[in-house]
């Protein structure tokens, strides 16, 4: 452990009164990363337990509810294999839709000769996108957005970005209606103080105000992954804002470079930077406050 413990004490008497709950944010990636979760990979027990926590944090958030429900099972594979999106949404005062998101399913377990540990927690992959997905759910509960928020944790991005594609294949208002994806893939676990924006390129417009929210930001924002030349290192396709880019609603994702513990079993909680988290989380609240102005 990188000295988690004094960081975080830190952080807590200096940051009380800011804007992401930085107790909260670390509850929530440890919880969805503890060993009783299993890797959370879609159609297991500890992927349920996950959905569980979930549906919990939502009513404790007070998200509005679809339908009725905050729960999208769909079917796929051979054999066929149920995951559950999860979503509800922040009322706005303009009849449009940003939808935030960020996936909470994971590998599982995985055992691998010589291994002692097999349990692929996914701390930074992507509970921290959840996390911080959580945090900016309860800023804007508390400061009504200009745009009603939809707020959506996918499951089986790892399978093939399956809970998107479902989600975006039955929409819960029309396509037309949502005018920003806003995703979030490993947003905790960096030491160059850098969380990368893809989206700009094939976006150009939503750069100004990702520039305005970065001017304020105590975390590095650079653009980039999104160029056709940058070959396998373009992340337009790399997670579930691409399902959104598939029917042309623009996107932003934010995430981190690969680091050592990518898809490893060693993605856990100790791993995770919590200074750079913090800032990190509160440097995306931004972004969409921008939005919202």
């Amino acid at each position: 452990m990188r000295h988690t413990l004094p960081i975080l004490a830190i952080l807590f008497s200096i940051h009380a009164h800011a804007q992401v709950d930085s107790s909260q944010l670390m509850k929530d990636v440890k919880t969805l990363s503890a060993d009783k979760m299993e890797g959370r990979k879609t159609g297991t027990r500890g992927n349920r337990m996950a959905q569980f926590y979930l549906l919990e944090r939502l009513k404790q958030l007070k998200i509005s509810q679809f339908n009725n429900t905050f729960e999208q099972p769909f079917y796929f594979g051979q054999p066929r294999i149920m995951g559950t999106n999860l979503y509800g949404y922040i009322p706005g005062r303009v009849d449009s839709f940003i939808v935030i998101s960020a996936h909470y399913d994971h590998v599982g377990i995985r055992k691998n000769a010589g291994d002692a540990d097999s349990i692929y927690n996914g701390a930074d992959d992507n509970a921290s996108g959840v996390a911080t997905l959580l945090a900016i759910a309860k800023y804007f509960k508390e400061h009504p957005p200009k745009y009603n928020l939809l707020i959506a944790a996918f499951d089986a991005e790892e399978l093939g970005l399956q809970g998107a594609k479902a989600f975006v294949a039955r929409l819960p208002v029309p396509a037309g209606k949502i005018i920003l994806n806003i995703n979030m893939d490993m947003v905790s676990h960096n030491d160059k103080n850098e969380l990368y924006v893809c989206g700009t390129t094939p976006y150009p417009a939503l750069k100004g105000p990702v520039s305005a929210a970065a001017a304020r930001s105590k975390v590095s924002l650079p653009f980039g992954h999104d160029k056709p030349t940058d070959g396998s290192q373009n992340w337009t396709s790399q997670s579930d804002h691409y399902e959104f880019h598939k029917v042309k609603i623009p996107f932003l994702y934010f995430g981190v470079e690969d680091h050592a513990d990518y898809h490893k079993v060693t993605d856990e909680f100790e791993k995770i930077n919590p200074s750079f988290f913090y800032r990190a989380a509160g440097a995306v609240l931004e972004v969409v406050k921008e939005f919202n102005r």
